[in-house]
């Protein structure tokens, strides 16, 4: 399965899926980026793997469907009504097939009432899997909370957490470099923090995409992952993991 990462919008990356004769997208913001790499690599689209249902994620499926009107459309059940052209309604626990790959669908509830994210697993020892988690883990930060809790965010991110370090995490922003920016306020001691900060401007100042990121380094790095840090809480004055997360999400916000 090779991986295609189309910049949209401002800031958006639709991920492109591809085997030898067919393809799936996640998130399509747009249709026309999607609609030329096809053409480019002769394929034809079979699926939406849709993460949920904001307009900058699924601003594409109804041109693609016009294109492609046999392409299944997923995404979460709770999002049933909210995504244009859906199909297939997704719980955490199922599985959906692709490309020979079996992939876990997580219910990660938080940025959205209905958010659902999709794990493909290595079908290789030591080789990365891939994780397409939409808007609730970022590189270095999380996605705002509009319709979900901070009780529910944390716990959508700690089962994003128990992946293999090794996990490829294809998010769905280029937000990296300000979020390292902000990460750099409450964990200024953290070495590993500040080295990728400076790999990461790096990175932008040359137009390098910093997505996927690794998941081990999102672990070291990035303090929504690390609410039950002790340095951290120290820091921000709170206990408790969730009390953490409120505290630095309502700072974040106003960043």
């Amino acid at each position: 399965m090779d991986i295609h990462r189309l910049p949209a919008l401002s800031d958006n990356y639709i991920f492109l899926l591809c085997d030898h004769h067919t393809a799936a997208v996640v998130d399509p913001a747009l249709a026309e980026p999607v609609l030329a790499k096809l053409k480019e690599l002769g394929v034809t689209l079979g699926a939406i793997f849709n993460t949920h249902h904001h307009g900058d994620h699924v601003g594409g499926n109804a041109q693609l469907l016009q294109y492609f009107p046999d392409c299944v459309v997923y995404g979460g059940a709770t999002d049933q009504g909210r995504i244009p052209g859906q199909k297939i309604m997704l719980r955490g626990g199922d599985r959906i097939t692709f490309a020979g790959q079996t992939a876990m669908v997580y219910f990660v509830p938080g940025h959205t009432s209905g958010h659902i994210a999709y794990y493909f697993p290595s079908p290789e020892v030591n080789s990365p899997g891939h994780l397409f988690c939409g808007d609730t883990l970022f590189a270095g930060g999380c996605g705002r909370l509009f319709e979900g809790t901070p009780e529910q965010m944390v716990d959508s991110l700690h089962q994003l957490r128990q992946l293999p370090d090794h996990t490829l995490v294809w998010c769905a922003h280029e937000y990296t470099l300000k979020n390292l920016q902000f990460a750099l306020t409450v964990d200024p001691d953290n070495l590993e923090l500040k080295k990728r900060n400076s790999q990461v401007q790096a990175m932008r100042q040359q137009n390098q995409p910093t997505i996927p990121a690794l998941l081990g380094e999102e672990k070291l790095t990035n303090p929504f992952l690390r609410c039950d840090r002790p340095e951290l809480q120290n820091r921000l004055q709170t206990q408790g993991t969730v009390h953490t997360f409120r505290k630095l999400r309502g700072m974040k916000d106003q960043f």
